[in-house]
């Protein structure tokens, strides 16, 4: 018998996955668009005639529902100026003797010794800085707005844990208030409450009530099942149980929700002045900073940054377990000492006044009276190395900003880079991007090519040069694919909004800006992460600076980009970095930290290099915990543009001031809305690629 012949196998087929059809379409309609561009100028710029009047009908519902509840808003206003005003003269009367006193026993029980020396030395220099009473002034706004967001949040959160059908309608409000810039939260409040301290308070306490219902929620959801049916079998009514068994268990998230309350609220100091703006710290750095008053800036910010690191280590300190120490320490700092201290420093208090009922007991003089001369000395270096800021302004500029904005092929002309993009320059930047492609399919799949080949794309066009229907749909698909087709469809709906909207322009400024900064907040917070991560010097090194960079208001960022790099882009970028390069030090950091120790050792023994432990086995295994960081990167940067609009942009964030100037509740509302949207989607998007690649 002879052998079979041998049967030739099939030839070999190039197989697409599904997933990437709709991908290849989109690649065949973004390079129709990019062609048809200068025909259809309308790919990129949307046509004002195509925008709906949708601003206009939110205004003029505004107004009409303003001028019915007007009156009652504005009788609670006066109801809430009598207690402002008497918070404010308490203490005011107060003699700063007492109050060092005071804070003194509160940091005494909070963490002991070193917080008592630093609560000294906090208040002394606010003392000598001469920002004495502004400071009282502004504590009064914080003691009477976190009661109220206090027992708010308090409130809400028992709501969502007793009615789960609620939590969701709750999480997604709470999800706008958290996202929504403040100014948009001002437009609103200033139409009811009128301009005033009061509204300033009104707006503390609606911005720092979620984090109080957050915890709230999670505090009673962690309370153990065994704990609550102890409660049961002893003979506990459902009220009983709820407030002697399962709020007490659940009290070290209630306090770590009232310290994150506390820091909301001062964190929006001096937004409350910019509508309510009295004789406080908020206003000080304000007006010092329109002044350009460099040296007075710095000191007033240095006090709120003071402020904002006492308040929390105090508050903090109460929600963690007490640290050990000696014996001196904790019999100083039992509940009973620290009502006599207090009890003794308002003692205290009452002779000072009954013996000088007129004296201020506050020094003659100040810091802040003879920053004058280093103003001038500011002013100085600023003229003086004029060439080497405006050098570094304007590589990144010229670098980084034009590219991003414009796109290689908008920057390369003779007037901006020097020379004009060639056909033949374009080609080969295209050969180049297809070569990288190919590269990243080999090694990432797909998702890797894509990716290439997309910022390829939008480092040729820019931000401004992409057409609108081909980035709405790439966003919501993948936003679909990645978490769902519910989420596509939201990133769907809210860019069409905003382009119906007549946002695009600014929307797409906004994306850029952040974008920007997001990568280089990575790329220089990764660096230091992995730095501290392998260092326990630099890693305490880092640690007080990033938490006086978390506990600074945003208000106070601005004020070395502005003194050294003027209004523009350039300094909103130093801004939204400095506030978020914290999160990608800090979760870099533990990521690389908490890696299982015995995968590492097992890398090492197959000889990798320290570099290749890095990049091969760390960082793969810290990347959920990385990604989380750039969660949170992208919250602080995008909370950042309405700041940031006042130093000069054009995104989203100048459309919020400018409709609070014009008290426009209708093209505030969306403007802030569409900030609110760009952040739940993120927020949304990142937690679930970092699960589906968890997953994979």
């Amino acid at each position: 018998m002879t052998a079979p012949a041998a049967i030739a196998p099939p030839p070999r087929r190039l197989a697409i996955a599904p997933a990437l059809l709709p991908w290849c379409g989109l690649g065949v309609l973004t390079v129709l668009c990019l062609f048809l561009k200068t025909e259809l100028p309308w790919l990129v710029n949307f046509p004002k005639e195509w925008t709906l009047p949708l601003a206009s009908y939110i205004t003029a519902v505004t107004d009409a529902v303003v001028a019915v509840i007007q009156p009652g808003f504005r009788a609670l206003s006066a109801l809430l100026d009598a207690p402002m005003r008497g918070a404010r003269l308490a203490l005011a009367w107060l003699p700063w003797p007492a109050v060092m006193l005071a804070v003194a026993a509160i940091a005494l029980k909070s963490r002991g010794e070193r917080l008592a020396i630093f609560a000294l030395a906090a208040l002394a220099y606010i003392l000598l800085a001469g920002y004495w009473l502004q400071s009282m002034n502004t504590l009064a706004l914080v003691l009477l707005a976190v009661p109220i967001s206090t027992v708010l949040g308090f409130l809400l959160g028992v709501l969502g844990y007793a009615r789960p059908r609620l939590r969701p309608v709750l999480s997604g409000a709470l999800d706008l208030m958290q996202t929504v810039p403040a100014f948009a939260y001002l437009i609103p409040l200033l139409l009811l409450f009128g301009f005033g301290p009061v509204v300033g308070l009104i707006a503390s306490a609606v911005y720092s009530t979620p984090p109080m219902v957050r915890n709230t929620m999670l505090g009673l959801d962690r309370v153990p099942a065994a704990i609550s049916e102890a409660g049961l079998m002893s003979g506990c009514t459902r009220r009983q149980q709820f407030w002697q068994v399962e709020v007490p268990t659940a009290l070290p998230q209630l306090l770590v929700g009232f310290n994150q309350t506390t820091m909301a609220a001062l964190s929006m100091v001096i937004v409350a002045a910019i509508i309510g703006g009295f004789e406080d710290i908020g206003w000080e750095v304000l007006s010092s900073m329109r002044k350009a008053e460099f040296g007075q800036s710095i000191l007033s910010g240095l006090v709120i940054a003071l402020l904002a690191i006492l308040i929390d280590r105090l508050t903090i300190g109460f929600a963690k377990p007490p640290e050990t120490g000696p014996t001196r320490v904790m019999r100083w700092t039992t509940p009973r000492r620290l009502v006599l201290s207090l009890a003794v420093a308002l003692a205290f208090a009452v002779v000072i006044r009954l013996a000088a009922p007129d004296a201020t007991f506050l020094p003659e003089t100040a810091l802040r009276t003879e920053m004058g001369g280093v103003n001038q000395r500011l002013l100085g270096i600023v003229r003086d190395y004029a060439w080497f800021f405006d050098g570094v302004r304007n590589a990144v500029l010229y670098c980084l900003l034009l590219p991003m904005r414009v796109g290689i092929s908008g920057a390369a002309t003779p007037a901006i880079w020097g020379f004009a993009l060639s056909p033949t320059m374009a080609a080969v930047y295209f050969v180049l991007v297809l070569a990288l492609a190919g590269l990243a399919m080999r090694r990432f799949g797909g998702r890797g090519a894509l990716a290439v080949l997309a910022a390829g794309v939008i480092l040729y066009t820019g931000f401004l040069g992409l057409p609108w229907p081909v980035f709405i749909l790439a966003v919501s698909l993948l936003a679909g694919q990645v978490a769902g087709y519910r989420l596509g469809l939201f990133a769907l709906a809210g860019f069409v909004l905003i382009l119906v909207n007549g946002l695009w322009p600014q929307l797409v400024q906004s994306l850029y800006l952040c974008t920007l900064a997001v990568l280089l907040c990575l790329l220089v917070g990764g660096m230091l992460g992995v730095w501290a991560a392998h260092s326990d010097r630099v890693s305490r090194i880092l640690k007080p600076i990033c938490d006086a960079l978390q506990t600074m208001p945003q208000f106070v960022f601005l004020i070395p980009a502005l003194m050294f790099f003027k209004v523009g882009e350039f300094t909103a970028l130093i801004a939204i970095m400095l506030y978020a390069i914290v999160p990608p030090i800090r979760y870099v950091e533990h990521g690389l930290r908490h890696v299982r120790a015995d995968v590492v050792e097992a890398v090492e023994q197959m000889g990798a290099t320290p570099l290749q432990t890095l990049l091969q086995a760390k960082l793969p295994l810290a990347l959920p915990v990385v990604m989380l960081g750039l969660n949170q990167t992208i919250m602080a940067a995008l909370s950042m543009l309405a700041i940031a609009a006042l130093v000069g942009t054009r995104d989203l964030g100048q459309a919020v001031y400018v409709a609070l100037g014009k008290a426009d509740a209708g093209m505030g509302l969306i403007a802030g809305l569409s900030i609110a949207f760009l952040a739940i989607l993120a927020d949304r998007l990142i937690p679930a690629a970092v699960a589906r690649s968890s997953a994979a």
